[in-house]
């Protein structure tokens, strides 16, 4: 039991890789707090996930859903050790062809989300003598891709957030860490529809020869949550099945 005695909040656990790493923290003793907007979502992930995982609808995108997000998570299980920034949003297009809206949504919920319940749960992760906060950034951070700008951008800035992050607080043993997935068989990437073409040529850029799955990213944000990486902060993981490595 990796992370017995420990508690964490997982953002946009309602499925995909949120709901993977929800399900891996409760096989390792993890008591786990999923959130998301989508509350019938998040109660039927819970169910499945089982006893040990409470579902608190809140939107990391509405600053005043934050502190009740914290309080619901201390008041259900005592303390928070962990915190995974999973939310997040990917709206396609060139610099041309987003609007204002596109990219003020975009930031808010994947870096401004990031920066409210990261800012939020400090003061806990102190009283706890440390932890870990790990976001979800992505291949994008690091590079660029055809329609992904605003996306490419906020992931960016994901990853330097948990740059600075990491070398802010690691004298209070807090460690920050960042995931950065390449493609991986979700309701996101599912809701681009992609025909055999465009999959094709997707899957031509994973040398490995298929997309990743959500538990293919689980197993990574165990191990930063757990003390088999205690030395390790402001570290980016590539997940990505080669896509990097061309």
């Amino acid at each position: 039991m990796r992370l017995a005695n420990q508690v964490a909040i997982v953002t946009g656990g309602g499925s995909g890789i949120g709901k993977a790493i929800a399900a891996a923290f409760v096989r390792e003793g993890c008591k786990v707090v999923i959130t998301g907007r989508n509350a019938d979502k998040l109660n039927h992930a819970a169910r499945e996930i089982g006893t040990g995982c409470l579902a608190v609808p809140a939107d990391v995108g509405n600053p005043q859903d934050i502190q009740p997000l914290v309080e619901a998570t201390l008041a259900g299980f005592g303390g928070i050790n962990t915190v995974v920034n999973n939310a997040g949003v990917l709206l396609a297009g060139t610099a041309e062809s987003l609007t204002e809206d596109d990219w003020q949504q975009t930031f808010n919920i994947n870096v401004l989300g990031v920066w409210r319940l990261s800012r939020a749960v400090l003061p806990h992760l102190r009283a706890a003598g440390g932890g870990s906060i790990i976001n979800l950034g992505s291949v994008l951070s690091t590079l660029g891709a055809r329609n992904r700008v605003a996306y490419a951008a906020s992931k960016g800035a994901v990853l330097q957030i948990t740059r600075a992050m990491a070398v802010d607080h690691a004298l209070e043993k807090i460690r920050v860490n960042c995931i950065c997935p390449a493609i991986v068989e979700t309701d996101m990437v599912a809701g681009f529809g992609m025909d055999a073409t465009a999959r094709a040529q997707r899957l031509a850029m994973h040398p490995i020869g298929h997309f990743g799955q959500p538990e293919d990213v689980s197993g990574l944000a165990v191990f930063l949550a757990s003390d088999e990486s205690k030395w390790i902060t402001g570290a980016a993981y590539n997940v990505d099945g080669g896509y990097t490595a061309w």
